[in-house]
């Protein structure tokens, strides 16, 4: 495992990192599709093939994840869902309507394209 700070240069710094300690590894898992950017130019500057040698997948498919080479595999969250329901909930709180804590969960989708 490498720590990122969500950012393109930390993603390649995290891939660089992962390399150096585990030259073996097959996968990698980004914690957003900028990190995993940064993580496939790492891998072609050292001469990796995605996905034959190491899969990338990121996390949010963003616009990001269309224009990397390849094309990044990647988790895409119910954004639009996510934000209707903070909003209800929020206007709950206000309201007074309920005001004890619960947990929503959302289910996420793989959007699989050319990097894994």
């Amino acid at each position: 495992m490498a720590e990122g700070a969500f950012t393109l240069d930390s993603g390649a710094t995290a891939m660089a990192t992962l390399l150096r300690d585990h030259p073996a590894a097959d996968g990698v898992f980004a914690a957003n599709d900028l990190m995993a950017q940064g993580a496939c130019q790492v891998l072609r500057e050292r001469g990796r093939r995605i996905p034959e040698d190491v899969a990338v997948v990121g996390f949010d498919d963003s616009s990001i994840a269309v224009t990397c080479r390849p094309p990044l595999t990647t988790v895409r969250q119910p954004v639009g869902d996510m934000a209707a329901a903070m909003a209800r909930m929020l206007g709950e709180q206000v309201q007074g309507t309920r005001t004890e804590p619960r947990t929503l969960v959302f289910e996420p989708e793989l959007v699989v394209r050319e990097s894994a």
